[in-house]
């Protein structure tokens, strides 16, 4: 049997197996294990670091999709410069992901634009490359997925899917006041996470003092903080919006009218 033989014959293997990266990177690896008179040991190794990396980008390319992050935006995207009220540090300790296995949250505060959904994101994005189970969902799409679910008798069932997920992201809180319902099913979702461990990253443009009249109900609200804080980081972002960065710089946007109408420059 000839050198080629066996070498098509292995590859055929490798694909019946299901290693069709192994498959392709076959014949290069044989020829650099010749080149470098690798041991059979350090070959088989190589081989099947190759497609054990191809079974973990698709494992990342497939999370990715079900954590149904809004964009693709890494920490390494994020201008930390133009964000001066952000310790860089403490927001780089945090996609060391400890959190996570604390069983903590993380809450952005700050106004519309500042960057705390591309950090949050950011921090989901590293938590899906380690193989964290994630979520991202904004307060309004989740509280009318729960109205729904509670007219239809189905809110158990529904509600699993945000209890899963090790890390979800839940978006805009504060945007719009909520109606009785919406904050029963909210706190529900919040108290059981809290009761399993389950981290979460919360953003928010409003100060926790104003989350008694965003739920309707000062009480709830007081129970909900105390969960949600108990074990948790507060990043408090001020500064300019993130989003007119560019043309903040080109001096082609009035920053004192901008906080005039509750973007940037806010102490919340």
């Amino acid at each position: 049997m000839t050198e080629a033989l066996t070498l098509a014959q292995a590859e055929e293997a490798l694909i019946e197996l299901g290693l069709d990266r192994a498959a392709a990177a076959l014949p290069n690896l044989v020829q650099e294990a010749v080149g470098k008179d690798m041991t059979y040991g350090a070959f088989l190794l190589a081989l099947m670091e190759t497609e054990r990396q191809a079974r973990y980008e698709r494992y990342v390319k497939t999370r990715m999709k079900v954590a149904n992050f809004p964009f693709h935006k890494t920490l390494a995207d994020f201008d930390f410069a133009f964000q001066p009220s952000i310790e860089e540090r403490k927001v780089r300790e945090l996609a060391g992901l400890a959190f996570v296995e604390r069983g903590e949250n993380v809450i952005f505060l700050g106004p519309p634009g500042v960057g705390k959904t591309h950090l949050a994101v950011a921090l989901g994005i590293e938590a899906v490359q380690r193989k964290v189970a994630t979520y991202f969902v904004t307060l309004q799409r989740l509280v009318a997925d729960l109205r729904r679910a509670h007219q239809s008798a189905r809110l158990d069932k529904r509600l699993s899917i945000y209890l899963k997920p090790r890390l979800l992201i839940l978006d805009e809180v504060g945007y719009l006041p909520l109606e009785p319902l919406d904050t029963a099913n909210l706190f529900r979702l919040v108290q059981e996470r809290y009761e399993r461990d389950g981290a979460m990253i919360v953003t928010s443009n409003i100060s926790f003092g104003e989350w008694g009249r965003f739920l309707g109900d000062p009480i709830l609200a007081a129970a909900m903080l105390d969960r949600l804080l108990h074990r948790s980081v507060v990043i408090n972002i001020r500064g300019e919006s993130y989003r007119l960065k560019d043309k903040l710089r080109a001096g082609l946007a009035n920053p004192f009218k901008l906080e005039s109408l509750g973007v940037g420059n806010s102490d919340r």
